[in-house]
């Protein structure tokens, strides 16, 4: 793990160093979730699937629910409950 002790501008800004950069392939543009615990923060590097990864994983998801006997008409049942029961809670 690397340790690096960062200062915050004037503006609240800090940079990252360049090493913790290159090793994370952070670059400009690239968006951070920041987790805030007590007097801890944690960056998070977010990162959207490519098209492959997705499709991969849905084709993963669909095998599943195959394979345990789901079909369309079941996910469109629970999608269907989860809205109701939100609605339920909030109106």
């Amino acid at each position: 793990m690397t340790v690096d002790v960062l200062t915050v501008s004037s503006k609240g800004q800090v940079v990252l160093p360049a090493s913790i950069r290159r090793s994370l392939d952070i670059e400009s543009g690239t968006r951070l979730a920041a987790y805030a615990s007590d007097d801890f923060i944690m960056l998070k590097v977010l990162r959207l699937p490519t098209a492959d990864e997705f499709k991969e994983k849905l084709d993963e998801a669909q095998a599943w629910a195959s394979s345990v006997g789901y079909t369309e008409d079941d996910v469109h049942d629970v999608v269907k409950s989860v809205r109701t029961r939100k609605r339920g809670k909030h109106g």
